[in-house]
């Protein structure tokens, strides 16, 4: 008799499906990284003007490594190589291939830069546009070298790589410290150990409860370490994978445990971050927020009319901070618009510690996974032409330009934004040239300078988005191609998911332009439109996004500078509570956002839309 599917241990059955999928990841992964010949012949010596190697405390690089290490950059076009130990310790070596790009031999341009954390073989050139020390004879920690692979790779974002060495030296690992250097790959390790002791519960309550599937689940946990590094010609050893296989458990549970204490006494240094701006946002919410906003106008600032209607109210489910922000919505036009709007205290005021200060670290490791997404918006314009000079209006921190060489190699890219952030883009290489200020006060120096503009969600952070219309027509000549994108005001999970759709991103976004607007707008400064994409521009966000606005509404940060200061322990609780609580609601979102992604690219209805136009000869 067939089962039901209500027989079916589904749980036990994802967990075996998933398990199953993350070894064969594992395993393919690890085919890929490179090996070091400390045997191959080499050019010579190692040429120390033009290397540099950093190394943790007790690792010893011999002679023959080095070599091998220097010759594997050169013929690889490398310009920083993390060096895995060949022997590097099982608990370490499957957290490395599970975190490992898909191409770690040489990572994508937006990829995290996560090695092992022991040695770095760094060109000269990477290592002085990074303004990093060397500090040869310095004892370093495993968790700075973690720390100094990222910012490395900033400045080698083409040209940064992994490979194992086999003769590597190192020490035996510091349990203590693993924490430590989960933090300083970026990694959120309050999360990290409530999903693995949630996955070690799941296991035991499968293995006890759902049968055979429950107990073959159990058992490829079990034998997991085996499976992916044991073998005659695995290029990774561990010394300990017999006593971590048949430990694996206990092991799992031990390291989270030590995980979870450590995240409570490694938290003193965030909270002292936080707790040292508390009277900076203190002194300027003493006065209220009301000044914060100009105005509240009548009438619509695209067309006009005075028919305006409430769209949604919502407080800052971003970041916390004061405040309660309206968008309505001309009954004639369809423009959405923020009402009152932000004054420029205001915009100040909830810009800061977003994408840069605080909240840097999170803003980049958002843009990293956004390679594709890059490399679809400067393809569009391959159809009709070849650009020469490109300029990114709104760049931030550049990674459009940095992915976009990968589709355009012989064009120039240069940014512009308001934001420090553009001149170090300039510095790491990710831009040709960095324009730091407000796009319509910059333009009369910009004219006939570039044969392409792009505005890749910037339009709707900017206070009159005419204007900006105005100065890109100024700025291209006749023929050259504007490349905008917006999210789609008319999507339908707008209506569904209310104040929780997360491209209303309040309070940021100042308009939200219907794509019926933004053409007729073009029309009128000149500009023939020759493409539209909707389902190709959608972003895979609104599910996961509703859950994060929900789980930050309902459980806000308890140490905000901007809050109350107090972080008692029942919010702590809460807090904890809601977040453990929403980590099946992710991963259920995830799984909605992926459908909703596949139909969006069939239907051509998305979150976003992207429209390519091309100023006529005649407005030129």
């Amino acid at each position: 008799m067939t089962p039901s599917p209500t027989d079916i241990p589904w749980a036990a059955v994802v967990a075996l499906a998933g398990l199953t999928a993350g070894t064969v990841r594992a395993r393919r992964r690890l085919r890929t990284l490179p090996v070091l010949d400390p045997l191959a012949p080499t050019n010579g010596t190692f040429p120390s003007g033009e290397w540099h190697l950093i190394t943790a405390r007790g690792v010893d690089v011999d002679a023959a490594t080095l070599r091998a290490a220097v010759a594997h950059a050169e013929r690889a076009g490398l310009q920083v190589v993390d060096l895995i130990p060949g022997r590097l310790d099982t608990e370490r070596a499957l957290s490395l291939l599970r975190l490992l790009d898909r191409s770690a031999a040489r990572y994508d341009r937006t990829a995290d830069g996560r090695g092992a954390g022991h040695a770095l073989l760094v060109a000269e050139d990477v290592l002085r546009r990074s303004g990093i020390d060397n500090g040869t004879g310095t004892a370093r920690e495993p968790a700075e070298l973690h720390t100094l692979l990222g910012r490395l790779k900033e400045y080698a974002p083409a040209g940064t790589g992994v490979a194992i060495a086999p003769g590597l030296t190192v020490p035996p690992p510091d349990p203590s410290r693993r924490g430590a250097e989960l933090r300083a790959q970026g990694l959120p390790t309050g999360l990290l150990t409530i999903a693995q002791l949630a996955g070690l519960g799941l296991l035991v309550r499968a293995a006890v409860a759902d049968g055979g599937w429950g107990a073959a689940a159990a058992a490829l946990y079990w034998l997991q370490p085996a499976l992916v590094l044991g073998g005659p010609q695995r290029p990774l050893r561990p010394a300990d994978l017999v006593g971590a296989t048949a430990a694996r458990p206990f092991k799992s549970l031990a390291s989270a445990v030590r995980t979870a204490a450590d995240e409570r006494s490694g938290s003193g240094a965030a909270t002292a971050e936080l707790e040292a701006l508390r009277p900076v946002y203190a002194a300027e919410l003493k006065a209220g927020t009301d000044r914060f906003f100009e105005p509240r106008r009548p009438d619509c600032p695209w067309c006009g009319s005075t028919e305006l209607s409430v769209r949604i109210r919502v407080p800052d489910l971003l970041q916390g901070k004061p405040g309660r922000f309206t968008l309505e919505q001309c009954g004639d036009c369809g423009h959405v618009f923020q009402n009152p709007r932000l004054s420029l205290d205001g915009l100040d005021f909830y810009y800061r510690d977003f994408y840069e200060g605080l909240g840097v670290s999170g803003a980049a490791q958002v843009f990293g996974t956004m390679g594709r997404s890059y490399r679809a918006r400067a393809a569009m314009l391959q159809p009709f032409g070849t650009p020469t000079a490109w300029l990114d209006v709104g760049t931030g921190h550049g990674h459009f330009c940095d992915s976009a060489r990968d589709v355009w190699p012989g064009t120039r890219f240069d940014g512009l934004d308001m934001s420090p952030a553009v001149r170090e883009a300039e510095v790491r290489g990710w831009v040709a040239a960095a324009h730091q200020g407000q796009f319509p006060e910059l333009a009369t120096g910009l004219v006939d300078r570039y044969d392409t503009v792009s505005m890749f969600h910037y339009l709707e952070h900017t206070r009159e988005p005419l204007a900006e219309l105005d100065a890109a027509a100024a700025v291209l000549p006749p023929g050259g191609h504007l490349i905008i994108e917006l999210p789609d005001p008319e999507s339908r999970l707008s209506r569904v998911l209310g104040p929780h759709w997360l491209p209303w991103f309040q309070p940021q976004h100042q308009h939200l332009i219907p794509i019926g607007n933004l053409r007729k707008a073009l029309e009128s400064r000149g500009f023939t439109v020759l493409a539209e994409e909707h389902g190709a521009a959608h972003q895979s966000c609104d599910f996961v996004g509703a859950v994060l606005l929900t789980a930050n509404r309902l459980a806000p940060h308890p140490y905000a500078p901007w809050g109350e200061g107090t972080a008692t322990r029942r919010k702590r609780v809460v807090r904890a509570a809601v977040h453990t609580a929403a980590l099946p609601c992710f991963a259920v979102a995830a799984g909605l956002d992926a459908a909703r992604a596949a139909v969006a690219r069939r239907t051509e209805g998305g979150n976003a839309y992207r429209l390519l136009a091309r100023k006529t000869p005649e407005a030129g």
